[in-house]
């Protein structure tokens, strides 16, 4: 009884779920990623010059310093399944790469590094056999660590914002 009543629970909640979802919910890899970058550069855009210098406490990632760790893992965790590091990417520029304009073109250059990346990789490559940090993976995980890390530190920023009185532009409180 109990599991035919949560079955009628989740089969008549699909719809509305389905109707409400923000678009790239349960797309996939690509539906998830899109999402995550609408996030990800909607807040960017939405918070003030002077809050990317806010961190909550010494010794702890400022707003810009969160995003340009975002976009130096993207880079980074991409390379290791192949393509290369930007050029112009130097070493300690999560420090300091603080202008917001400068962050937030590191930021949607690694995303869509990633996006264009994941739509050519091939459901073999995906499978093949990387090696990071003494460990091997495959090039699908790879792709799911920076999924997963980009979201991680979305909901870090979320926190943020909601600090420093910014309201995240999806929201409406």
């Amino acid at each position: 009884m109990k599991k035919a009543l949560l079955l009628l629970l989740l089969s008549s909640a699909h719809p509305l779920l389905a109707e409400t979802a923000p678009e790239g919910i349960w797309q996939g890899y690509d539906g998830e990623w899109r999402h995550v970058t609408q996030q990800l550069m909607a807040l960017a855009e939405a918070t003030p010059e002077e809050k990317f210098s806010w961190r909550p406490a010494p010794g702890v990632r400022s707003t810009s310093e969160v995003y340009m760790h975002i976009a130096e893992a993207n880079f980074y965790l991409l390379s290791v399944t192949g393509p290369k590091m930007p050029r112009d990417m130097k070493e300690g520029m999560e420090k300091t790469v603080t202008a917001k304009a400068d962050v937030i073109s590191w930021l949607k250059r690694s995303l869509d590094a990633v996006k264009q990346a994941h739509l050519a990789v091939t459901p073999k490559d995906l499978q093949r056999k990387v090696h990071i940090a003494d460990r091997d993976a495959t090039v699908d995980g790879m792709y799911l660590r920076i999924i997963v890390h980009a979201n991680e530190h979305m909901g870090q920023l979320v926190a943020y914002a909601r600090m420093t009185g910014v309201v995240p532009p999806w929201s409406n409180s």
